[in-house]
């Protein structure tokens, strides 16, 4: 147990969580005023990713030397690592949900907390851990201001803003997911 606890010290966990909570109570409370209604999806999504760009901080270690001696296998920790983080992050948004105000289904949390996951994963294995949450940052503001999703290209590009069940998102957040989590897991962090 004792390694669990060196392992989430090291790897800013409990930072990452508590800024994951707070953007989740603070998206909640501005939802409160009533905002776009019930149908808009901007404000889960924003905490969504916010949670993601911050569980990001934990997927590169303090020293690669000292990360290379570990006993476990890097490439089961590193998978378990990122699905645990978007795991977390769509069980924040949905519990600050029961307090009263509901903004998504569950359905488009998982869809887009799993997403968005491998989207940062995908960005620390190509740019390092300290920038993985540029992938997420740049196509959250891309799909905010996107014409409407007409054409396939540009429901693929708003993929986190598109109702659950629409396949063009849920193959997106499948594919980012899987391949994300999987480059992660094999290359770790860039160097």
């Amino acid at each position: 147990m004792r390694w669990l606890t060196l392992y989430a010290r090291s790897r800013h966990i409990p930072a990452s969580l508590t800024a994951v909570v707070i953007s989740a109570v603070a998206v909640w409370a501005l939802a409160r005023d009533g905002g776009e209604g019930p149908g808009d999806l901007r404000l889960p999504v924003l905490v969504l990713a916010a949670g993601a760009m911050a569980a990001s901080i934990g997927l590169s270690g303090q020293d690669v030397a000292l990360d290379r001696t570990g006993a476990i296998r890097w490439v089961p920790r590193r998978a378990a690592h990122v699905l645990l983080a978007g795991a977390v992050v769509g069980a924040v948004l949905l519990s600050v949900q029961t307090m009263g105000e509901d903004m998504a289904t569950t359905a488009f949390v998982v869809r887009d907390s799993a997403g968005l996951m491998g989207l940062v994963a995908l960005g620390a294995a190509l740019s390092g851990g300290q920038y993985a949450w540029t992938l997420p940052f740049v196509w959250l503001s891309f799909s905010f201001f996107a014409p409407p999703a007409t054409s396939t290209p540009t429901r693929v590009a708003t993929w986190m803003l598109l109702p659950p069940g629409t396949a063009a998102g849920t193959w997106t957040a499948v594919v980012l997911t899987v391949a994300g989590t999987t480059a992660y897991a094999f290359a770790g962090p860039r160097r």
